[in-house]
């Protein structure tokens, strides 16, 4: 918990501090500490009820760190309602898990006296300032996470006392040596083979399948000929980039706003800099001294360019003379930039501290601002004009896109009609492969709405991107269902040509095992050796083969695997150790099992306490 509220701390703004705060305090939630309710539980655990409003609370907090990790891909998934419902499930089951948790930690007795609790607010360095507990400090956090603080001081000591039963477990986990060693060993293990492929490919154009065997295999396969839901949809689109195009602006408009606004067209003054740069380096102190010891001999005569060449540690500038480039200002480091403008031209600053280290700036050069002349700016202007206009008639058409669309819900062309445009219609897509922009989340989510799909009605006016914006409506949806034997009769067919061709390979396969002996030509199999068990060099299959098969004691092992197109022919000739197995490798691995084992015991501490429990889930969830 303290952990996440020292990240929180951190934050810019109170909503991205609450994302972080432990997601048991989230999924609890405050409403159990202000007394009872009468809103119904999402689930009963052993007779305590998980509310639905901390359900709720705990669903929202999971979304927004979802949303922070993955981004787009989020807004993506989120498009999809059973992608939501399950998050909302885990995060249900995550909540009896702490309510499983607490009721066993108060039935073993645990306790968290408040003299622990007070400590560890106090050594928390969330709270700390230059490491001292700050108790201002303590309660403007508090007041950022939107907790009282006696709130906080329960939910603590909830935290704490579940920690102590998880500690307990967990921390009761060990690997010994010999299971590192044993581990090391499998996976470093290398073995040589020899096998022989047999291709399936030849065999096809001698494969017969007929209109019966087709029928029946897709008889029997139904479940793999499914169709996905399509659709398709009609749509009015408002796009201030397209609208701009229709908009027509003079040249003499174009004059009168740029004489009008000349201000906005004055080249920015620029200025040639020169620089001595020291870098940080691991002790600030020392890079300062040197700094200003080359400061010191620019007072006492020494050329600036001379110095740059032999002390700047900037040795691409240095070479120049520590010439660097025009600059106009605020492009460079504040600090830098700030010293550059107040230079007059051939000068040089002091020691300048920024965040590439420590500099000695000169001014070089200074190239006025000038006024562009109106020929150089009259494309940009007639854009922006353009723009501007087009700007200001989407507002005006989107609230009318609104209203119609609202007034008259089950058609798109009386708002055509009032906007002047025309109602343009999607090809058939399914909700994994629509084309730009109704890819996008929220045209994905209104489109498979209830609104839109069931009820045949308009959607909202949707922003797709600033200036964007676009209703939809069903034009036609099919259910998914079963594809009709005719549209995958080739495709059947296919496919048993191909069973045949690699059944009569595996055949041919199982032959040359059978006949199989060290005396074969070499030509005839292919020799690998020390092939690791995640080689990606040869077929996988040959692989996950070589590795399941038995040691080979006086004689070499040999069996059949069936490939994508054939089956292969393989014999294990040797198994040999592991080698290069050292300290690193084994505490990696014992890091990894440990790891494994607590969360075994973690799962299976929940799975017991829930079967000799009673935990009831509501009939929504």
């Amino acid at each position: 918990m303290l952990e996440k509220i020292r990240e929180g701390s951190q934050g810019v703004i109170a909503k991205s501090i609450l994302v972080l705060v432990i997601l048991s305090f989230a999924f609890t939630g405050v409403s159990s500490y202000l007394g009872s309710s009468t809103e119904a539980a999402a689930a009963t655990v052993n007779g305590e009820d998980i509310s639905e409003s901390a359900l709720e609370q705990a669903y929202q907090s999971e979304r927004a760190r979802l949303e922070q990790q993955m981004g787009d891909m989020f807004q993506a998934l989120a498009a999809n309602d059973t992608y939501l419902a399950s998050v909302k499930k885990s995060v249900l089951e995550r909540l009896v898990a702490e309510k499983l948790l607490d009721q066993s930690a108060t039935e073993l007795g645990l306790r968290v006296s408040d003299e622990q609790i007070k400590n560890a607010i106090m050594i928390e360095p969330a709270f700390q300032t230059d490491g001292q507990f700050d108790n201002d400090r303590y309660l403007a956090i508090l007041r950022q996470l939107g907790y009282q603080a006696n709130t906080f001081r329960n939910m603590m000591r909830t935290d704490m006392t579940r920690r102590q039963l998880v500690a307990s477990l967990v921390g009761s986990e060990f690997v010994l040596p010999g299971e590192t060693s044993y581990l090391a060993g499998i996976q470093g293990q290398t073995r040589d083979i020899r096998y022989h492929i047999v291709d399936a490919s030849p065999f096809v154009a001698d494969a017969k399948v007929t209109d019966e065997q087709a029928q029946s295999f897709y008889d029997a396969n139904l479940s793999q000929f499914m169709s996905p839901e399509t659709l398709s949809l009609e749509y009015i689109e408002l796009n201030v980039a397209d609208m701009a195009n229709d908009v027509s602006v003079t040249d003499a408009e174009a004059q009168t706003y740029y004489d009008e606004n000349k201000q906005q067209y004055l080249k920015p003054e620029k200025r040639l800099a020169a620089h001595i740069l020291i870098n940080l380096g691991d002790d600030e102190s020392v890079s300062k001294a040197k700094a200003e010891a080359i400061y010191a001999k620019l007072q006492a005569g020494d050329d600036f360019s001379e110095l740059a060449k032999t002390e700047s540690e900037d040795t691409f500038s240095g070479e120049l003379g520590g010439k660097l480039d025009w600059f106009e200002q605020g492009v460079m480091d504040p600090a830098f930039d700030e010293v550059l403008y107040s230079l007059s031209k051939g000068s040089y600053s002091t020691v300048v501290k920024t965040s590439f280290g420590y500099h000695i700036i000169k001014l070089l050069d200074v190239q006025p601002g000038v006024e562009a002349p109106f020929a150089d700016v009259k494309d940009n202007i007639i854009a922006e004009l353009k723009d501007k206009a087009a700007v200001d008639t989407y507002y005006g058409l989107q609230q009318t896109l609104a209203d119609v669309t609202y007034e008259v819900p089950d058609t798109l062309s009386e708002a055509a009609t009032e906007l002047g445009v025309k109602v343009k219609t999607t090809p058939v897509f399914t909700r994994t492969n629509a084309p730009a922009p109704f890819d996008n989340p929220e045209v994905l989510k209104a489109a498979f709405s209830t609104n839109v799909l069931l009820d045949s009605m308009n959607s909202d006016v949707i922003e797709l991107d600033t200036n964007h914006a676009m209703v939809i409506r069903i034009k036609s949806h099919t259910a998914a269902g079963t594809v009709n034997f005719t549209k995958v009769k080739a495709g059947i067919v296919e496919r048993l040509k191909q069973e045949q061709a690699n059944e009569v390979a595996r055949e041919k396969a199982q032959t040359s095992m059978n006949a199989f002996n060290d005396t074969h030509s070499s030509a005839d199999f292919v020799t690998k050796t020390k092939l690791g068990r995640f080689d990606q060099g040869i077929d996988t299959a040959i692989t996950n083969k070589a590795f399941q098969m038995a040691q080979p004691a006086d004689t070499a092992v040999v069996d059949t695997v069936a490939l994508a197109n054939g089956y292969a022919v393989v014999v294990l000739d040797k198994v040999n150790a592991a080698e290069g197995i050292d300290d690193n490798l084994l505490n990696s691995l014992e890091q990894r099992l440990s790891a494994q084992y607590s969360e075994g015991d973690y799962r299976a501490l929940i799975a017991t306490l829930k079967a000799k429990g009673d935990v009831v889930y509501s009939s929504a969830q």
